[in-house]
This record gives C-alpha cells, structure tokens and sequence, in this order.
C-alpha cells in the first residue's frame, strides 16, 4: 500500500506514508489495540486520518469514524455503544465537546496537543514500525443513524482472501480505479462511501489529493492544475459547480477527467444530463449502503440511454423485488429491493441482532427501498419503505431527531420527514403537535434542535398542528404529511 498523498499542497511520498502509517499501528497496539477491536476516530479529511484507518487494518481492529458535527451527546452514545479502545480526535474538534465522558478509553489529541491528551504525532514517532504480518481485514465501524432513535454500528465480520479480492475488483468496477490515477477525495471520510474510496485509492497506489472540505472552483482549478483523472463526488456538488458563473465554469480545462464515481444520494437525471454535458461521458453513480456494499453501476451512456436509473447489478450481485410476502415481482412492477452482494462480509449491528434478521429473506437482504426492474434488469428507486431522508449523501433517520423533540416542553407529538430539495434532494421538515394550551414558534422547535444535534438534522421546516393525521392504529400518517411537499413527482427519494 504505497499512495502519493497531496494535502493542502504538500506530497507525502510513498515511503514516507508506509513508515507513518506502521508506526501508528505500532503505537495503538501498544495502547491495547487488537483484533476485532475498535479505535473511534473523530478527525476531518488529512494523510494522518488514512493513515489511522490503514494501521487499524492491519491489527485487524475496526476504525469508527465520527462525524465531527455531532454534539457531545451524540458523541458520547457512540463512544459507549462501539466499546472503543483507543480514541483520537483533531483537537479543535475535541475543544467544542464539554463534558464528554470516556472512562478508561485512551484517548489521544490529533493535529496539535491538547491538555489531558497526549499528541498522537508524539506517540506514533515513539514507536518502530510494526514488523507482525496483517490481520484478516474487517473494514470500518460505521454508524447508520437507528431507526428508532439511536444509531447503530455496523460489526463487520473478518473478509477472507476471495472476498478482499472480489471486494477489490468492485471498487475498480464502481471507482474506476488505475494504477496510475490522480485522484481526488474532498467529501468528509465520517461517511461511508469517502471512507471506503479513500481507503481504496490508498490500496491502488497511484496519487490521491486529500482536501478537508468541498469547494466548488477549487475542485476544478484542482482538475485543471493537476491534470486530475479520477474523483468521488455526490450530486450536491454537481448543484454547486453547476451554479458556478459561465465565465468561471469556462476558465478550467477539465479534459484529463476519466472517471467521477458519486453514490449516497441519487442524482436527479437533469443534473447528471448536465454534468455529462458538460465533463463528457465520466459521470457513473452506484447504488450501495454501508452495511451491503455496492449492488448497481451506472455508466454515462447508460445514463443517457435510462434517466433516472440507478443501472444493473455489478457482476456477482443477486437483484430481486420482492412483494411484503416474501415473492419475486415481474419487471415493471414495485416492491422492495432484496440483494446479495457476496464479495462483502457479512455484518450485524451493535447489541441489535433483531435489526440485521429483519433485514434478511432466504438470504437476501434489504435497505427497505423501493423499486422496480425493468426488461433490461435496470434498476428504478422509487420510494423509501423506511423513514431514512438522504439529504446531500447524508443518511439521517427522522426517529433520531423526533426522539430530541418528544423532550422539548410543550410538545404532546411530532412527525420529521423528508421533502424535496433541489440543492440537497431532500430535506428535513417536521411537523408538531404542541400539547393543549401551549404556544410552540417554528424557530423555537428549531433552536431546541440545534443545540442538542448537528446542525444538519436540524429540520429547515416547522409546521404546527392542532392534531396530526393518525391511522387506524394511532399511528401518525406520515404519508399524508409528506405527499403534498412530493406532488407532481415520479420519485419520491
């Protein structure tokens, strides 16, 4: 594993990346680290946040990477649920989280020092590098926010050699990697798919530009000065470069692009028509989750050919639809989404083995999408079963934040979904029920959530209700609050 590193215009040669990175797992075996446990990250995009993920790897450990907008709270759930050895977190991150609990756990400040935690740069030049051979692999700990008010962690199993390598040949298929490619990851590795691109690259070799947040015009001044061939980008940022001025969209020569690879959110087909236009035929979106992995590729062409399709699956993927009895449904017709994707380990979820076996049907499993094939086994995403909203590639699960609300006072009840954003695809609102007598304020409701939430879970829209629509059950009808925001649509994710 010997990438180039760029960041923040400085290269990290090979060597120099291998070194860093063995010393590390040196030092967090040294700290107690070893199979199967789990080290929690909590770092923006740097060379020294893969490094951390490589030699976690290599003990055959798990990293948990934290998004580094949670709040305490937020933190110290996870911190507690996925039992983290070790610890280590940029110290301007660390600063913002007051009163955030770690027991035992060792814990170490990234980039700078911090008082209590001792620098992980320090710790890692104390160490020689780590002369045990690599562990089986068991990839990264991530968090999917719970269904019913808590996130999960994802415990994947060890990946035998047949499935590191078929797991290498999807990323080449999904990615586009090369040997030789100059690649560029800006979109925060806390999330699955940067996670896993950037790791990937990393294995491929080559040279990958790591930037710690997303700008538009830097990325393409980016393509265009270093005649980049590869990226990982979502379709928020197609908005963003897309809304760029003419003048400044036509100053860069994007021309050395090869292969732009997006998943977490679809990408509108108006927005990818415009992107194909515009950067020629290099645009390809999978379809995949943290816990199955990628299931469908969608080239450019093929994207020209079927707008609005999430493509068919990649070699050695099992596709089906299947009604709520368990039964395949003919082309054409909807119903959820059930795969198979074996060049993954299979996983289970953090103290919640019920979750994982609901998921699963004669060994297929399902994200609770909904869908349909067509003649030519494309496949068309058309609902969500589940209440998951996916706003800008972000998986947010509305019970989380509906779990927050139920504390305000003066709530008797609410309902948070997802509505049609043009920027982001979709974007939160809610819906309150304040209890008899109580005057509740929009922006109030609001507030309540932001300071116990990142902000992104923040719904941007607050309606009140005297009553919220309830089905027979007692149920709220969340249907009959998100339909009129969805009116007119063909899809409603």
């Amino acid at each position: 594993m010997r990438p180039t590193l760029v960041f923040q215009g400085q290269a990290l040669a090979p060597d120099v990346f291998e070194q860093r990175w063995q010393r590390s797992a040196a030092a967090l075996q040294a700290a107690g680290v070893g199979d199967g446990d789990v080290v929690a990250l909590m770092m923006r995009n740097s060379p020294e946040l893969l490094e951390l993920m490589v030699a976690t790897r290599h003990l055959g450990a798990q990293w948990c990477p934290i998004n580094w907008h949670y709040k305490t709270d937020e933190v110290q759930y996870i911190l507690r649920d996925c039992a983290a050895k070790v610890f280590i977190v940029d110290v301007a991150i660390g600063a913002g989280l007051p009163g955030l609990q770690v027991g035992t756990m060792r814990v170490f400040a990234s980039r700078g020092e911090a008082s209590g935690a001792p620098g992980w740069q320090a710790q890692r030049e104390g160490t020689e590098p780590i002369a045990t051979p690599p562990a089986p692999a068991r990839g990264a700990m991530l968090y999917t926010s719970g269904t019913t008010g808590r996130p999960k962690g994802i415990v994947r199993a060890a990946s035998t050699p047949q499935q590191q390598q078929a797991a290498g040949e999807v990323r080449r298929l999904g990615y586009g990697f090369t040997p030789d490619m100059r690649a560029l990851v800006s979109a925060p590795m806390y999330h699955s798919a940067p996670n896993s691109y950037a790791l990937g690259a990393a294995q491929e070799g080559g040279t990958l530009f790591v930037e710690d947040r997303f700008d538009a015009e830097r990325t393409l001044q980016l393509i265009d000065e270093q005649r980049l061939t590869h990226a990982y980008l979502v379709p928020t940022m197609y908005v963003r470069m897309l809304a760029l001025p003419a003048a400044v969209r036509a100053r860069y020569d994007l021309s050395s692009m090869q292969f732009v690879a997006s998943t977490g959110s679809p990408c509108p087909p108006e927005v990818k028509r415009a992107m194909i236009d515009w950067w020629g035929p290099v645009i390809n979106e999978c379809y995949g989750s943290s816990e199955l992995g990628y299931m469908t590729l969608l080239t450019a062409a093929q994207a020209l050919r079927k707008p609005g399709s999430a493509g068919p699956a990649l070699p050695g993927v099992t596709l089906k639809i299947l009604d709520d009895d368990g039964h395949e449904l003919p082309a054409g017709q909807a119903g959820l989404i059930y795969v198979s994707q074996p060049a993954f380990a299979d996983f289970s979820y953090v103290g919640n083995a019920e979750a994982r076996q609901r998921m699963e049907v004669r060994g297929l499993k399902t994200m609770g999408d909904v869908g349909y094939l067509d003649d030519e086994g494309f496949l068309f995403i058309v609902d969500r079963k589940a209440d998951m909203v996916i706003s800008g590639g972000v998986n947010i699960y509305p019970a989380e934040i509906e779990a927050v609300l139920h504390g305000m006072p003066g709530v008797a009840d609410c309902a948070v979904f997802g509505i049609p954003d043009h920027e982001f695809g979709e974007a939160l609102a809610a819906a309150v029920q304040p209890q008899p007598g109580v005057v509740l304020a929009p922006e109030a409701v609001r507030d309540w959530v932001h300071q116990r939430m990142a902000g992104y879970k923040v719904p941007r829209i607050v309606t009140l209700h005297d009553i919220l629509p309830r089905e027979d059950t007692g149920k709220i009808f969340k249907r009959k609050l998100r339909e009129p925001y969805w009116e007119g649509r063909a899809r409603r994710v």
